[in-house]
């Protein structure tokens, strides 16, 4: 039923694999199952609707059944969490946005600066230029909302990564890239290097559910309209309950590091400025919250959204961060709840 009405298995054997530059942290685990484009083909669909799968990998986890949860509840279907016949008839209309895509690859998309190794000590860390990705895999892995890991799967074989060459991404290109006029030259790029949609809701409030470990956006009419999958709290930087406000949001943020923030910061460590990039401890965005020194922002490891713990503020991948950044302003109402 969900190949017939996804038609994931039938697209995917007409499409050739180019095979891509195998990296030595990105080789495929042999303990995870083979990818399921079905499930592939429904995590892009509801990436491309706003209700975040996290990472698209072809495999079913926690944050596609939160997604789905969200789509249902959106559609007022029953929440199963699940592939079932009732969802599978919903996402249909959507079935034109095929699992994967097959994209050459250009100057600007493979452009750094990059980091690599990322030194360990935040003094260090403040005397870089940028806080960017490490190599052109991982920045196109976050560009089509992934890891490099799963890139490798979908083009196995070995291969240089250059402009020119072409090769099989999940499908999350956006429909539109036009981006505000008014919004800073740096910004327009970043999202475009990550992919995201130049039109969103616009969000009245925001929701942060604990017990679900998503964050979900209302428009005005108090109807849910986005959900992403985030991590919040821990037992030393528990979630701040209550009702909140966004201050400020700032893009391509620089990082003001102050150990005594931290509860794990190490012997020595001192304050320091931290610059922009993808893989400072903020992302790509950071939304000043009412509650000091709390915020909602991107993270440098999107694969661990949802599954581990934050120092008390709330962590989005840095596509999703961006996307949210786009649905809110400052004065939009933050609800944390457990």
């Amino acid at each position: 039923m969900r190949k017939k009405v996804l038609g994931a298995a039938a697209c995917l054997a007409l499409i050739s694999v180019t095979p891509l530059a195998a990296q030595p942290e990105a080789k495929a685990s042999k303990a995870k199952p083979a990818i399921d484009y079905t499930v592939m083909h429904a995590q892009v669909i509801l990436d491309s609707l706003g209700f975040s799968p996290g990472i698209v990998d072809g495999r079913e986890g926690q944050s596609l059944t939160a997604a789905l949860k969200g789509f249902q509840s959106a559609r007022g279907l029953t929440t199963s969490g699940k592939l079932d016949k009732a969802t599978l008839s919903a996402l249909h209309p959507y079935r034109a946005r095929r699992p994967v895509v097959r994209v050459a690859l250009d100057a600007a998309m493979l452009r750094g600066p990059y980091v690599n190794p990322m030194p360990d000590k935040p003094e260090d860390q403040a005397m870089l230029a940028s806080l960017g990705y490490a190599r052109p895999l991982e920045k196109l892995a976050e560009m089509f909302h992934t890891t490099p890991e799963l890139l490798v799967e979908l083009n196995p074989g070995g291969g240089s990564i250059a402009s020119g060459a072409a090769f099989l991404f999940p499908n999350v290109v956006p429909e539109a890239r036009e981006y505000a006029s008014d919004l800073k030259p740096e910004w327009r790029q970043t999202l475009a290097d990550l992919n995201v949609n130049g039109t969103q809701p616009a969000g009245e409030r925001i929701v942060v559910d604990k017990s679900e470990k998503v964050l979900k956006v209302f428009d005005k009419d108090d109807k849910l309209v986005a959900q992403f999958s985030a991590s919040m709290g821990s037992q030393h930087d528990p979630l701040p309950l209550g009702t909140w406000k966004i201050n400020v949001v700032d893009t391509n943020p620089k990082f003001h590091f102050n150990p005594d923030l931290f509860w794990d910061s190490k012997p020595g460590d001192e304050k320091t400025l931290l610059p922009a990039g993808p893989n400072g401890p903020v992302g790509v965005v950071w939304l000043d919250l009412s509650k000091e020194h709390y915020g909602i922002h991107g993270t440098p490891e999107p694969q661990n959204i949802g599954r581990t713990q934050s120092h008390g503020c709330i962590r989005l991948t840095n596509w999703d961060a961006a996307r949210l950044a786009l649905m809110v302003k400052a004065g939009t109402e933050a609800l944390f709840q457990e």
